[in-house]
């Protein structure tokens, strides 16, 4: 599964219950992180499932979902918004991360599999003409870490780090307007990319550390500016 959310087609006849909840979490995601549904502004149940053609049980497993994992806010008696974004946040949001991804990272060191790192190396090189565009980063770096994610083969950490990365990826929609060149900060992933091919755990924990302090950076000078 693609850590950049993407919106479904929906053709809820051949879905079941379960699959129904899942395609109307991944649909509503979608439109949080890319901020189709802008911070604080009120989800409106009705109309997602006028939208989607689903009854209101999905709906409300998406968003008890998407509330555990903070993208959405709900209100007894009040209702349900999409979760404020704020400079407090932001700092605890990559107090998480970096501790997670560098550990991540080591055990993907030990686990990963050549597959693993040649197709980190493709989708780098596949990338190279397309650098200037702000979505083709985002893809970059959304699928290198999806890779290392899934080599490091820990599907409770895998879990956490994918909910974390979808906060991250909706505040670089949020300030991509104010945002100066982030390709260089993408690219670091060639640096972790040759450690984790050497196998070397502690190489690729420190690179990925510095990867996720420059990208905090980035964002916050960008918030602060706003």
């Amino acid at each position: 599964m693609s850590l950049i959310p993407e919106a479904p087609v929906v053709s809820p006849s051949r879905e079941t219950a379960q699959s129904l909840s899942r395609l109307a979490y991944e649909t509503i995601k979608h439109k949080i992180v890319s901020l189709q549904l802008p911070p604080g502004s009120v989800i409106d149940e009705a109309a997602l499932r006028e939208e989607l053609d689903m009854g209101r049980t999905p709906i409300r497993e998406a968003l008890q979902r998407l509330a555990q994992e903070k993208l959405v806010t709900i209100i007894p008696r009040r209702g349900t918004f999409v979760s404020e974004i704020g400079i407090t946040d932001l700092q605890r949001l990559f107090e998480a991360r970096l501790v997670l991804e560098p550990f991540v990272v080591q055990l993907a060191a030990k686990r990963g599999r050549p597959e693993h790192w040649a197709e980190m190396a493709r989708m780098l090189s596949e990338m190279e003409g397309r650098l200037g565009d702000n979505e083709a980063l985002i893809a970059l770096d959304a699928a290198c870490h999806e890779i290392i994610y899934e080599a490091a083969d820990n599907k409770f950490l895998r879990d956490s780090l994918v909910a974390l990365y979808a906060l991250s990826l909706r505040l670089w929609y949020y300030s991509l307007s104010q945002l100066g060149n982030m390709e260089e900060a993408v690219l670091e992933h060639r640096g972790i990319l040759k450690a984790l091919q050497k196998g070397d755990g502690a190489r690729a924990a420190l690179l990925m550390e510095e990867h996720i302090r420059t990208f905090q950076e980035e964002i916050q000078a960008a918030m602060v500016g706003r």
